[in-house]
């Protein structure tokens, strides 16, 4: 078994986000990976209203998946939900997914299917350079309140400005409707109030809640290592 998993909007260097579950499991003999997503910059070229966008951030997740026949978990946290949906569609390998603080994505539906008319007060949007990214004062309080101030500092220096174009691209497929799916409710969630995660949660085929912000896998890993080995 293996685990995949999927970062969420604004932030780069996807393997450290995870470091701290991804080493849990890695004890436990279970490999992960996190793929680089194009439309946070990770591929190497510059990001903006055209893209790259989900479609390349699809392909990426795709490309780790397809590579190998061995059983995979896919777990996605935040805007990662709206690339596995159709990145893990189709997959044989792929045997469940998991979404933490995240979406479930119908074909049709985008990330900003989920949010509110307004841009969220914690994100700084700059339509001249097609990119939105998390305000730098807002980072530590609103997602990742419950991170000793060491995982802060290193967080702080890994946001990224990501293409205003995943905003309202949409999914061509929906994995979680023939995948079984769990949905990880953060309750102390900064960013998503843990009432819209219970809502975007009915359509998982279960859901766990973990008193957390918005990481728990880097403030709460052991948890999220049993829940994944659980899977």
């Amino acid at each position: 078994m293996r685990v995949v998993f999927v970062h969420g909007a604004c932030v780069k260097d996807g393997s450290w986000w995870w470091h701290r579950a991804g080493g849990l499991l890695a004890e436990r003999g279970v490999a992960s990976r996190a793929p680089a997503l194009p439309s946070c910059g990770e591929a190497g070229g510059p990001v903006g209203a055209a893209g790259p966008g989900l479609a390349e951030d699809v392909a990426a997740v795709r490309r780790v998946l397809t590579a190998s026949d061995e059983p995979a978990v896919v777990v996605a946290h935040s805007y990662g939900g709206i690339v596995a949906a159709e990145a893990a569609a189709g997959v044989d390998a792929v045997r469940h997914l998991l979404l933490v603080s995240s979406y479930l994505p119908e074909v049709g539906q985008s990330l900003s299917s989920f949010g509110g008319e307004e841009p969220a007060p914690f994100l700084d949007v700059d339509p001249g350079a097609g990119t939105f990214t998390v305000r730098t004062e807002a980072l530590a309080g609103t997602f990742l309140q419950d991170c000793d101030q060491k995982i802060q500092r290193q967080a702080a220096g890994r946001t990224a400005a990501q293409s205003t174009a995943v905003l309202g691209q949409q999914v061509k497929a929906a994995a979680w409707r023939q995948v079984p799916s769990t949905y990880l409710v953060c309750a102390q969630d900064g960013g998503t109030p843990a009432r819209l995660q219970r809502e975007y949660a009915r359509r998982a085929a279960r859901v766990v809640e973990l008193d957390s912000g918005h990481h728990p896998f880097l403030s709460r890993p052991a948890a999220v290592c049993e829940l994944v080995l659980g899977l």
